[in-house]
């Protein structure tokens, strides 16, 4: 291997690097509540998001919709997303709120940065509908 063949390989993988990043290729944060209705709206068939709650690392979202409350959380490159019946089984935590969903493989999702009074605030919407 000569250096010429090193400078084009390191070359063509910083290319390659960079073209993934313009196309947002493995990005999977949830960077606001406009992002976290939209993804919502795009995982569940027929659900209308009205109000979100995003945590402050853009790991995970609750989803206020027209027929009960969606979570999100990155999971790889993706995002996963379930539809979660009331009540919302939560604890707080020094982080933030962990929402506990009940299912094994999903597992308990962290709010980072969201206070329980938001949780329930969100909570209590869906009863006003």
């Amino acid at each position: 291997m000569n250096w010429t063949q090193l400078g084009g390989s390191l070359a063509a993988v910083l290319l390659l690097a960079w073209i993934a990043r313009l196309l947002k290729l493995g990005e999977s944060r949830i960077a606001d509540a406009e992002t976290a209705r939209r993804m919502a709206e795009e995982a569940l068939s027929g659900f209308v998001a009205r109000a979100a709650l995003v945590g402050t690392n853009g790991a995970a979202a609750l989803v206020l919709g027209n027929d009960g409350i969606a979570l999100l959380k990155r999971h790889g490159a993706k995002v996963a997303v379930r539809r979660l019946g009331r009540p919302l089984w939560r604890r707080p935590s020094p982080e933030g709120v962990t929402i506990e969903t009940g299912e094994k493989m999903f597992g308990a999702v962290l709010l980072y940065g969201v206070l329980p009074e938001d949780v329930d605030r969100l909570e209590a919407q869906l009863t006003l509908m």
